[in-house]
């Protein structure tokens, strides 16, 4: 509970510190006498159009979000359904190759863990994948032919699955449109800091609601367009890999039995 709670507030407690530099700055220009802006509709018309690009932004990187969520699970779909087919063999057959293959899928699922965090490439994560292909004909003799065809598919899944999530993190939305939102945002932090507010308690109040929520957001769409920054401690908004942690639990268990508790 408490590391949810410290999750949910680490891109707040991110964001204060740029607030208060933020605040100190237009206090010293209060101080000199130096806000030389007045307040005009029409500056309040461009923090509504900021407002409504960072709701575009949000909105197109929300879409890939939810299907990402959905990634995890998928993978530990597919190795769970290839580690009933390895365990299905070797509880039958009783075939050392079977007891290979399930250690093989264990050390996959640590893989994918090192993968995520990048202190493994994608090149080898496939490259394990591919690995699978040398107990295929091992395994083969000892099953249905479709049940081999069955355990390909479930490799084809893993390596569609891997390409996506590779896609995702390395690839932003919309960078013109990241581009834009900072420079709006930038602006008018920098309008609102010289801009002459009276009583100047409410410019202080105003000045450091508007820079909040504008950076608050900006930082949150970038977190969000990479669901997967496990390699970025300074992000805080990632999917879980619950999924896949019961199943390299799960499989973890199954190579520690003896044989004859695996038999039986």
């Amino acid at each position: 509970m408490n590391s949810l709670v410290a999750s949910k507030w680490k891109l707040a407690v991110r964001v204060i510190p740029f607030v208060i530099v933020i605040l100190a700055v237009k206090f010293v220009l209060h101080r000199f006498n130096l806000e030389f802006l007045g307040l005009s509709p029409l500056f309040t018309a461009i923090i509504s159009a900021n407002i409504f690009l960072i709701g575009f932004l949000i909105s197109g990187v929300l879409a890939d979000y939810k299907e990402a969520e959905k990634i995890p699970g998928e993978l530990a779909c597919c190795l769970e359904t290839m580690s009933d087919e390895g365990l299905f063999i070797h509880q039958t057959k009783k075939d050392p190759a079977a007891k290979a293959f399930l250690k093989h899928l264990e050390n996959l699922t640590r893989s994918l863990d090192d993968w995520f965090h990048k202190k493994l490439k994608t090149n080898g994560m496939m490259g394990q994948i591919r690995e699978l292909n040398a107990y295929f004909p091992a395994l083969e003799p000892l099953t249905q032919a479709n049940f081999i065809a069955r355990l390909k598919q479930e490799q084809n899944n893993l390596r569609k699955l891997v390409t996506r999530i590779h896609t995702i993190r390395e690839t932003d939305f919309n960078e013109a449109g990241y581009a834009i939102a900072e420079i709006i945002t930038l602006l008018l932090i920098a309008g609102m800091i010289f801009i002459k507010i009276d009583p100047f308690y409410q410019s202080m109040f105003f000045v450091g609601f508007v820079s909040f929520i504008l950076i608050y957001m900006v930082i949150l769409i970038k977190d969000l367009d990479n669901p997967f920054g496990y390699y970025d401690n300074s992000l805080s908004q990632d999917i879980s890999l619950k999924p896949l942690s019961d199943f390299r639990r799960r499989i973890e268990e199954i190579n520690r039995e003896p044989e004859e508790e695996i038999n039986n």
